[in-house]
Parts: structure tokens; C-alpha cells; sequence
């Protein structure tokens, strides 16, 4: 039971940070040949919630991430095409009770590197300079449609004699569809994902771990506001994701709800700081409720 308990454990705290996805502005329309670098910092901190019989209590992680990351715009059949790159370094501690017993876990290292390629298929066609200026002044009220794929690299630290790892050791895939309507200084955001997972195949001690895909979507509201300051609130909710260990069903479907709120403040004309809190929770019996905050800076070029 006990093996079971911790395999189980393992599972429903997923180490990287980006499973809180809930990302404001991603299809912003930017002119292409831009670069834009940025360190981003996050803390993180909640319960692991678990099914009593399993005998582990009390269960909280606490988690520090340095994330850097890096983005250029590109000319794509006409369109805005966008390539992202975010690489994650994390330092988590995990407590509990097992059977009574206080234990805890300490982990550093390299996370999963993710890398998202976008297009915005309407409403962002490829330009520059004083083109791209007058485009967007001319257009107060336009929609843009955007399409993405996003994968998530198996090349986070991982040791599958351990319970607990930075990475899954498994690719992770989410096709992105958003659409985003600007009227003045508002803008209204949705985006759908689903997320495809290989197996793990030497998941502690040489398991097999399989998912289903998780479903998700995502609502944003942004205003923008003097000197071009903005503020975004923002919902996400997602469900799907069961597992199974060598083939035996777990019966453990996921739920969860995120809600967050930013701040985006410029720095002169090609700099700017982000400030973000996010909340998720589990909409089941077993599951994670999560708090988080973010500072980032960021700079084009």
C-alpha cells in the first residue's frame, strides 16, 4: 500500500511549474523580425490532497523556478509566425506524513524545456516598422486568430529510481487554437488545448505510466491603460488525464480550475516587467491547490 501510495503521489504533483498554464496576450500581434528575451522568476506553494487510506497527510510542495526564455517573430506564409523558447531551472521540497512519520523530499535541477511554434492565421499579416504602426493604429476593432504547437521535452532532470523528479520523461504535445477580439483598449481573449502524452515506460522502478489527453481552456480580459500599462484577469479550467500503471486503469479523471490576474508595466521602449498571481485547485476528492506568484523581465531587440 505504501508503494502505492508514493507511485500515486508522484503522479498527481507533476514538478513542472507550466502545468499551471494560464498565459495572457500569447497572440499578440508583434512585428516580424522582433526578439524578445526574459528571465522570469516564480514561487509556488499549496497541498497535495490524497485519499486518507493511503496513510500520507499533510502533504505541502513549495517550489522556486528561474525560467529562461526567448521569442522572434518571422514572416509565415504571409502571416505572423512566432517561435518560443522556455527553459525551466527548479529547486522543490515536498513534506508530509507517511504512516505518521514526517518525510520530505529536496530536488534541484533542470526542468523540461518547452518550445511553442505559432501562427496567426487572421488578422496579423507579417510587417514592420512604420507598415506595422499604421496597421494597428488604423484598426481599433479587429480580431486575430492564432494556431500553435506546443512540445514539451523530455530533457528535465529525471532518475527513475526516485519517486520524485523535475522531469516526466515523456514528450508532451498541446495544439492551440486562440482567438483574441480588440475593441479600444480592451481585449478578449479565449484559448483551447488538448495535450497528448507519450508513455513513460521506466516510471519508478521500470512501471509503464499512460494518460489520456487533458482538455483545457482558457478566458482572458485586457486593458490597457495609460503609457501603455495593462492589466489582465484571467480563468482557466481543464479535465481528462486518466492514468494507468502497466495497464491497470486508475480511475483518477482531473479537474482542475485556475484563476489569476497580471500586471504589465513598460521600461523605456523595449523593456518591460511582468507581475502575475495565479490560484488553481483541484475540482476532485484528490488533486493539488496551488498559489503562485511571478515577477519577469523582459527585452526586445
Amino acid at each position: 500500500m505504501a508503494r502505492f501510495a508514493l507511485l500515486l503521489l508522484a503522479w498527481l504533483v507533476p514538478l513542472s511549474v507550466f502545468a499551471q498554464d494560464l498565459e495572457p496576450r500569447r497572440w499578440t500581434h508583434l512585428p516580424v523580425g522582433s526578439n524578445v528575451a526574459g528571465v522570469t522568476y516564480l514561487y509556488t506553494d499549496g497541498e497535495v490532497l490524497l485519499d486518507p487510506v493511503l496513510e500520507l497527510e499533510d502533504v505541502t510542495v513549495e517550489s522556486h523556478t528561474a525560467v529562461a526564455s526567448y521569442l522572434r517573430t518571422f514572416e509565415l506564409l504571409g502571416t505572423t509566425g512566432r517561435l518560443d523558447l522556455i527553459v525551466p531551472v527548479q529547486s522543490n521540497r515536498w513534506e508530509g506524513r507517511v504512516s505518521g512519520t514526517p518525510a520530505s523530499r529536496d530536488i534541484d535541477g533542470l526542468g523540461d524545456p518547452i518550445v511553442r511554434l505559432s501562427v496567426n492565421l487572421v488578422g496579423s499579416p507579417a510587417l514592420s516598422g512604420a507598415d506595422y504602426l499604421q496597421y494597428r493604429r488604423s484598426r481599433p476593432v479587429h480580431t486575430i486568430v492564432g494556431a500553435a504547437l506546443i512540445g514539451v521535452l523530455p530533457l528535465g532532470e529525471y532518475d527513475p529510481d526516485r519517486l520524485l523528479n523535475l522531469g516526466q520523461n515523456r514528450l508532451v504535445l498541446r495544439p492551440q487554437l486562440g482567438v483574441v477580439h480588440l475593441r479600444g483598449p480592451w481585449s478578449y481573449e479565449l484559448t483551447t488545448s488538448v495535450d497528448f502524452f507519450t508513455d513513460n515506460d521506466d516510471f519508478f522502478g521500470g512501471n509503464e505510466l499512460e494518460q489520456d489527453p487533458v482538455l483545457a481552456a482558457q478566458a482572458h480580459v485586457v486593458r490597457t491603460l495609460a503609457s501603455d500599462w495593462w492589466v489582465s484577469v484571467g480563468t482557466a479550467y481543464s479535465t481528462g488525464g486518466e492514468s494507468a500503471i502497466n495497464g491497470v486503469d486508475k480511475d483518477d479523471e482531473r479537474r482542475n480550475l485556475l484563476a489569476g490576474f497580471s500586471v504589465g508595466v513598460p521600461i523605456g521602449a523595449t523593456q518591460g516587467l511582468k507581475l502575475a498571481y495565479l490560484h488553481g485547485e483541484t475540482l476532485e476528492d484528490v488533486g493539488t491547490d496551488l498559489d503562485t506568484v511571478l515577477l519577469s523581465w523582459s527585452i526586445r531587440f
